[in-house]
């Protein structure tokens, strides 16, 4: 596996160990559609949060925001859209992005709850 897969490995099994830590009740990992794939897909507070990870090792790097494009908040709304139609969903949704710095002496970890809204795209 090529070193970047490994780091987002890595960054994923951080993501999930915080949001269980969190109460966030894991329900997919890697969730596949067509081509691509949800990182995690969590409930929360009668809500389905679908999380985007991003995970660096230094802390020069763009607003994790603007890591996940806009081509890509296309792609997660389609696939949560599956997502909720193939597991008979109905909570509402929530988009959130958590990036992951893993620094030499330290892990960070940011959250961004709302990160985008399918209704500005």
């Amino acid at each position: 596996m090529a070193d970047h897969n490994l780091l987002g490995k890595k960054g994923e099994e951080i993501a999930r160990q915080y949001l269980t830590e969190n109460g966030y009740k894991i329900r997919h990992l890697n969730w596949r559609y067509k081509k691509n794939e949800i990182d995690i897909i969590t409930t929360h507070n009668n809500l389905l949060v679908v999380v985007e990870v991003k995970t660096r090792t230094n802390d020069y790097f763009e607003n994790p925001r603007e890591a996940v494009t806009r081509n890509k908040q296309k792609f997660i709304i389609k696939a949560t859209e599956a997502y909720i139609n193939e597991y008979d969903i109905h909570l509402e949704v929530r988009f959130d992005i958590i990036a992951i710095t893993l620094l030499k002496s330290n892990t960070e970890i940011e959250h961004i709850h709302d990160a985008f809204q399918p209704s500005l795209l």
